[in-house]
């Protein structure tokens, strides 16, 4: 796989496109310019899918990461799910696009020998109270068109997974696990065979518009490492594309706001909560053949049971709202994503209403994520927000912002959106 550095894509930029005499400030007429095709921002799973499908449909990407490689960020710290599209409003593209993603997915997985395999979730009510939300859950998802749905008995579930404690449950036999890195892994090999570029350790650190182009600042990521905190007064590169996808995930609003000529009202307030998990030790055979999940709660879907491909059983995520997130730890995953040991105290009474045989000390430090928010503690849930000139009148840009679950399973679908609507 082809890795460029900074200065290895200042000298093969010219193959994507030429220069042309664009004019510019004088506040950037002295730095360095070229024309691109398409930019994609961020080559987590969502942006890789998106630079694979504009390489199909024949345009030339270029994908620039501030990482030494891709799918360092939320994309390598989920719980590896493949959802069905349960949970969300009907009709908003969480649903829309996590069923449509849900079936390409499957497919891709399938077509290419990606680890991947369908276990079925139960979603369980474990008192009498939460039957009604269960209930919801059910229509909610017939209404999103997810098949095979079955309400079950309390007595019906604890006879598939024996280990299991609930009154009812919801059983969602499309869920499924997958290998996040082998399918990262094949669609940038698939993109790169499409003569994608992908531009490691190079950091878009902003933007101006000038006329109905967006011009894109770029500085090479260790020289944001070493700026203590301050951002470089002036980028070391100029890039002038056709078609920008600011696809940078936990720091994709932060970028936007960067973009000179953006209207920052339009760019959601970001918020982050991060999610722990742990994993089961000291038993040779996993306690459930199925993801449990619990009743959602704010900011999450609860702590649950997942499976590997291993039958490594984790559990998590937990939420836990952070703030004071600076621009440059944001732009180069500069996030606190150790684990505490201590933190496994509040995982034993939860995991315990649905696995009451849970025994003390069973549970080690595992890693932890940061979901993309665009809504706080005790609001409700936002949707996707991808914006296209519609609604902040720059033509060629594209922000997805909010892009947490189901952004894995929504990400073929994303891509396959963007192509449809703004290419």
């Amino acid at each position: 796989m082809l890795k460029y550095t900074f200065r290895r894509l200042r000298n093969s930029i010219r193959i994507i496109g030429p220069s042309k005499n664009f004019s510019s400030t004088t506040q950037y007429e002295r730095i360095p310019k070229e024309t691109v095709d398409c930019v994609v921002i961020g080559a987590g799973v969502v942006g890789i899918a998106v630079a694979r499908e504009l390489a199909l449909k024949g345009r030339q990407v270029l994908v620039i990461d501030s990482a030494s490689t891709f799918g360092t960020g939320t994309s390598s710290r989920n719980s590896e799910v493949i959802h069905a599209g349960i949970y969300y409003p009907p009709n908003s593209l969480k649903a829309v696009l996590c069923v449509r993603g849900r079936e390409l997915l499957y497919r891709y997985c399938s077509e290419h020998e990606i680890p991947h395999k369908q276990i079925g979730k139960l979603i369980v009510a474990t008192g009498y109270s939460e039957i009604s939300k269960l209930n919801d859950l059910m229509n909610r998802g017939n209404q999103n068109g997810v098949g095979g749905l079955r309400m079950m008995e309390g007595y019906e579930a604890m006879r598939m997974e024996p280990e299991l404690q609930c009154v009812k449950a919801l059983l969602s036999p499309s869920s499924g696990i997958v290998d996040t890195h082998s399918l990262m892994l094949s669609l940038v090999g698939e993109a790169e065979n499409l003569r994608a570029t992908f531009s490691y350790n190079t950091t878009v650190i902003g933007g101006h518009r000038e006329g109905n182009h967006i011009y894109l600042h770029i500085s090479e990521s260790k020289d944001l490492d070493n700026c203590n905190g301050e951002f470089p007064l002036h980028p070391e590169l100029i890039l002038i594309p056709k078609l920008v996808v600011n696809s940078a995930g936990l720091s994709a609003p932060a970028l936007a706001k960067r973009f000179n000529g953006l209207n920052s009202g339009v760019i959601p307030v970001a918020y982050y909560a991060r999610g722990c998990y742990f994993t089961l030790s000291n038993t040779k055979i996993p306690p459930f053949r199925h993801l449990i999940y619990p009743i959602p709660e704010d900011g999450g879907l609860g702590v649950h049971v997942t499976l590997d491909l291993n039958s490594q059983v984790k559990f998590g995520p937990d939420v836990e709202w952070i703030a004071g997130i600076d621009d440059v730890s944001s732009f180069l995953n500069k996030f606190d994503y150790s684990v505490s040991a201590n933190r496994a105290e509040r995982f034993y009474p939860e995991i315990r209403k649905y696995y009451p045989h849970l025994k003390d000390e069973s549970l080690e430090s595992g890693y932890a994520g940061i979901r993309p928010k665009l809504c706080g503690p005790g609001q409700s849930p936002i949707d996707f927000a991808i914006q296209g000139e519609d609604i902040h009148g720059v033509p060629g840009l594209v922000n997805l912002f909010g892009i947490e679950s189901p952004g894995l399973t929504s990400s073929m679908a994303i891509a396959e959106y963007i192509a449809t609507r703004f290419l």
